[in-house]
């Protein structure tokens, strides 16, 4: 057989198929090709976004549960104090005796000082340090001979601090050093405010 040169033609050259299965892949222009990383670039950066705002919206989540359920633990420490002054209570309305309710009245005021500080939640220490306005409130200044001025002389109400921070500042009455009168005495016991 003899090949001719359309023969020879068609069989160096493949016919490239046109079916939609497999299209002729042209070199994208350098516009075209910038203008699909861009579109890349934008969908990396918005998946990028939505994952953020994900995470923040879990986190709040975590850190609003967190701080609802924050005082468990601290509540599961008071309950036994609660059940423990009922059952005071009790004793006394079956017995009628005073003496053993302070007692029982004791024993809970214990364990309740044990339990905040358990949960780091102490007693400030105000009598006869010097007025520190960080820690005390002062409701009163009287004469005193005994203490130099600013010296806590009474305590009115127990201040208390969690951790380093004051929960509630205690109101002190302060020394305002010697007494010019006598009298200064009873103007500062009819002043200071009984704690309720």
């Amino acid at each position: 057989m003899i090949m001719t040169d359309e023969h020879i033609n068609l069989v160096s050259e493949p016919e490239t198929e046109t079916d939609g299965n497999q299209l002729e892949s042209e070199p994208l222009s350098e516009l075209e090709q910038l203008r699909i990383d861009r579109d890349e670039a934008k969908n990396r950066s918005l998946r990028a976004l939505a994952d953020l705002e994900n995470f923040r919206a879990r986190t709040n989540r975590q850190a609003a549960e967190e701080r609802k359920y924050a005082n468990l633990d601290l509540m599961r420490e008071l309950l036994p104090v609660w059940d423990n002054i009922g059952r005071a209570l009790e004793a006394v309305d079956k017995t009628h005796n005073l003496e053993s309710l302070v007692e029982g009245v004791r024993l809970v005021y214990q364990q309740f000082l044990d339990v905040l500080t358990r949960f780091h939640c102490e007693k400030i220490d105000a009598k006869c340090k010097m007025f520190d306005p960080n820690f005390h409130a002062s409701v009163a200044q009287i004469p005193n001979e005994e203490h130099p001025v600013n010296i806590v002389i009474e305590e009115v109400q127990t201040g208390f601090r969690l951790f380093d921070r004051v929960v509630r500042p205690s109101q002190v009455v302060l020394s305002a050093g010697k007494s010019s009168s006598a009298n200064d005495l009873n103007q500062y016991q009819s002043s200071v405010i009984q704690p309720e």
